[in-house]
């Protein structure tokens, strides 16, 4: 078995001292894997993903029970800046450019942290653009006039320039058309085999999660109602049924899926 890179044990979040959002969230991801945190909007995504990387506290959070490690060490007294440093990179939702700057200058942004030579500047700008070549045709365009995918490819490249050994994917398919996000999800799987990148990806899109990760956990209502290997969640009857729209008696319309009528045999 590959050692976890990340373990994420019983933790809870408690946003403005009052709200439970997360209600003993266990996750592991790990060395060189691609982990799916799968749900709906509100189920807790990405405040797992933020209480990893530690930026509850921009939106008035907190971990208030539990324990996360990276690498076997506790992180949560971290700095997000400490967390950079050790190679913990988030991308977060709704990719988060700077508007204004080109898009190799929001690249040269990732490697900020780090003391790098013009040459070594120069390689790694260019091994950003062997894995994402329209960010080269585009690198002097303003990114704030980039199309969405664009933009997405621009904020993963940027936690390249990082050097990372994992990142935190929050909802990359957001907005994107299917083509789009294909080609987006097909470049995290190279980066994961080539560079060993480890990825825990939040994620609405149910169906392209599962093709590309190796394991995936379902939230709902803020806890880990199932888990298990990729290819055997996508086949799971309950999955198919509540997040896929398919049954055994075939494909279903949304609205014959009534939350109250569902059987949510994992609660």
């Amino acid at each position: 078995m590959t050692s976890p890179l990340l373990s994420v044990n019983g933790i809870e979040v408690i946003y403005n001292h009052v709200i439970l959002v997360l209600k003993g969230v266990s996750l592991t991801v790990p060395e060189g894997r691609i982990v799916a945190l799968l749900g709906a909007n509100g189920a807790g995504k990405t405040t797992t993903l933020r209480a990893v990387s530690n930026l509850l506290k921009g939106e008035r959070g907190e971990v208030t029970k539990g324990s996360i490690e990276y690498k076997s060490e506790p992180i949560e007294r971290l700095t997000p800046s400490d967390l950079v440093k050790r190679g913990v990179i988030q991308v977060m939702e709704g990719r988060h450019c700077f508007g204004h700057l080109t898009v190799e200058e929001n690249l040269l942004t990732g490697a900020y942290t780090r003391s790098l030579s013009r040459a070594e500047l120069a390689a790694e700008l260019e091994k950003v653009y062997h894995y994402f070549p329209r960010l080269k045709q585009r690198r002097a365009s303003q990114a704030g006039y980039t199309s969405g995918g664009e933009q997405q490819m621009t904020a993963v490249g940027r936690a390249l320039m990082a050097n990372p050994r994992m990142i935190l994917l929050d909802e990359p398919s957001m907005g994107l058309a299917p083509q789009i996000v294909a080609e987006i999800f097909q470049i995290v799987r190279d980066l994961n085999q080539r560079e060993s990148v480890s990825f825990l990806l939040a994620e609405q899109n149910t169906n392209v999660a599962l093709k590309y990760a190796d394991y995936g956990y379902i939230l709902e209502n803020g806890r880990i109602v199932m888990d298990g290997a990729a290819k055997d969640l996508a086949e799971n009857e309950d999955v198919k049924e509540f997040y896929l729209g398919v049954s055994k008696e075939g494909r279903k319309s949304f609205r014959d899926i009534k939350s109250y009528r569902r059987r949510k045999r994992w609660l």
